[in-house]
C-alpha cells in the first residue's frame, strides 16, 4: 500500500480508490484510541510510544531499502519533513497518550483535540494562502458542536490545571504540524519520509522517556496486540493516507477529518467494549458528519 501511495500522486490514483481515502483514513486513525486503551494498562505513556517509534522505524527503513525508494537529496528538504514529522508524531500523540495515560478523560481529551479544524482554518489563511469560505467556516462550527456532543456523557469529573496541558499541547503540534507540512514539504516519498519523520521522534521520545518514567513494559498479550496494531495500522497505513491527504487537499479539508475521529472512535468502542451511544451522541454524530460535508464542500 505504502508504496502504491508513495509513487502515486493523487492524479494517478484509481478514481475509484481516491473518493474512499478520506474515509478510511478517519476509520483507520480513530481506531488509535482503542488501542491505546488496550496497551496503555501495560506500559507508561511514553515508554509505549518509543516501543512503537522504533517499531516502525526499523520496519520502515528495511521497507524503504528493499523497495530502493528515493531518498531526498536536499538538505532543507530533509529538514522540513523532520520538523513536521516532529510536530504530528513526537508531540501529538505524545501529549494525547500521555493527557489520556495520566487521567483526563478521553472525552475532554478528544474535545481539545477537536479545536484542531478551526485552528487550523484560521492559520491556512495566513500562512498558506487558502481562503476559508463562509460555508466552510460554518461546518467548520457544526462540526465542532457535534464533536462536544459525542462526548458530552463522557466528561464526569475534568481534572484541572496541568492535566490539561499534555492535550492543549497536542491540539497545537497537530495543527502546527499540519500546515507546516502543507506549506514546506507537501510532496515526498512516503517510504523514505517516514523513516525521516521518526527517527528525531524515536530519539525524542526515548530521551523524554528515560527521564520521566521507568521504562518497564508487561508484555501481555493485550499490549502486544496493541504495539502491532498501532504499528500497521496507525503508523503504517494511518499516517501514509494522511500525508497523501496532506498533498492532495486544502489545510482545512483535511483537518475537517478530524472532527469525524471522536463519532468513529463512539461507534468502535460501542462494538469492542459495549460502550453506551445516547440519543446526544447519536445527534452529535448526525452535525459533525453534516459539519465535515460543509467544510469539504467546493467553495464557490
Amino acid at each position: 500500500m505504502l508504496d502504491t501511495l508513495a509513487a502515486t500522486p493523487k492524479d494517478k490514483l484509481m478514481p475509484s480508490l481516491q473518493p474512499l481515502l478520506p474515509f478510511l483514513f478517519v476509520f483507520l486513525w480513530s481506531t488509535g484510541f482503542v488501542g491505546a486503551k488496550f496497551g496503555l494498562p501495560y506500559a507508561e505513556p511514553l515508554t509505549f510510544l518509543f516501543a512503537r517509534y522504533i517499531l516502525v522505524l526499523g520496519l520502515m527503513t528495511a521497507f524503504a531499502l528493499l523497495t530502493r525508494a528515493p531518498w531526498p537529496r536536499d538538505a532543507r528538504q530533509i529538514f522540513h519533513i523532520a520538523v513536521a514529522g516532529f510536530f504530528v508524531q513526537a508531540l501529538y500523540l505524545g501529549g494525547v497518550f500521555v493527557a489520556i495515560g495520566h487521567g483526563l478523560p478521553a472525552g475532554i481529551t478528544a474535545l481539545l483535540v477537536g479545536m484542531q479544524p478551526l485552528l487550523t482554518a484560521c492559520g491556512a489563511g495566513w500562512l498558506l494562502g487558502e481562503r476559508v469560505s463562509g460555508r466552510q467556516w460554518l461546518g467548520l462550527i457544526l462540526g465542532f458542536v457535534g464533536v462536544a456532543l459525542v462526548v458530552a456523557n463522557k466528561f464526569g469529573d475534568v481534572p484541572l490545571g496541568a492535566m490539561m496541558i499534555p492535550a492543549i499541547v497536542a491540539l497545537l503540534a497537530i495543527t502546527v504540524g499540519t500546515l507546516y507540512q502543507k506549506r514546506f514539504c507537501p510532496h515526498f516519498d512516503l517510504r523514505t519520509g517516514s523513516v525521516i519523520q521518526f527517527l528525531p521522534t524515536a530519539l525524542i521520545t526515548g530521551v523524554a522517556a528515560s527521564a520521566t518514567e521507568t521504562m518497564v513494559i508487561d508484555w501481555t498479550p493485550q499490549f502486544i496486540f496493541a504495539l502491532v496494531w498501532l504499528v500497521l495500522v496507525l503508523s503504517f497505513a494511518a499516517i501514509s493516507l494522511l500525508n497523501v491527504l496532506i498533498r492532495s487537499g486544502s489545510a482545512v479539508n483535511v483537518a475537517s477529518l478530524f472532527y469525524l475521529t471522536p463519532p468513529t472512535t463512539a461507534i468502535i468502542a460501542w462494538g469492542v467494549f459495549g460502550e453506551t451511544l445516547s440519543g446526544l451522541a447519536l445527534a452529535g454524530m448526525v452535525l459533525a458528519v453534516g459539519g465535515v460535508y460543509l467544510a469539504r464542500a467546493s467553495r464557490k
